[in-house]
């Protein structure tokens, strides 16, 4: 709906075997008021329990936009308080040099 969702230059991308890479925004750097979490949750071997968010507006393209490891394991605590955005549920992401 023309919003913009997060920005921040401190984005942590994680890349994993042959997926595109994810880019993992701080939380503080994400409009938290235009998401709020979802029921949905799911499990990752290598990360953990995995939560949900969806966009506050009443858009079935806006369930689960975006995920979060709240408690991830060891290996990959740096995504801790940071989440992540699907690409087909947002209109871009965007990176700039």
């Amino acid at each position: 709906a023309g919003q913009i969702l997060a920005d921040s230059r401190h984005v942590l991308i994680l890349q994993e075997a042959n997926y595109p890479p994810v880019f993992y925004f701080p939380r503080e750097d994400v409009n938290m008021r235009l998401l709020h979490k979802s029921t949905h949750v799911s499990y990752c071997p290598y990360k953990g329990d995995c939560s949900y968010f969806s966009l506050t507006l009443n858009d079935p393209q806006g369930d689960n936009v975006a995920w979060s490891y709240e408690m991830p394991y060891n290996a990959v605590v740096a995504i801790k308080d940071h989440l992540a955005f699907y690409p087909d549920k947002v209109t871009a992401i965007r990176t700039e040099a």
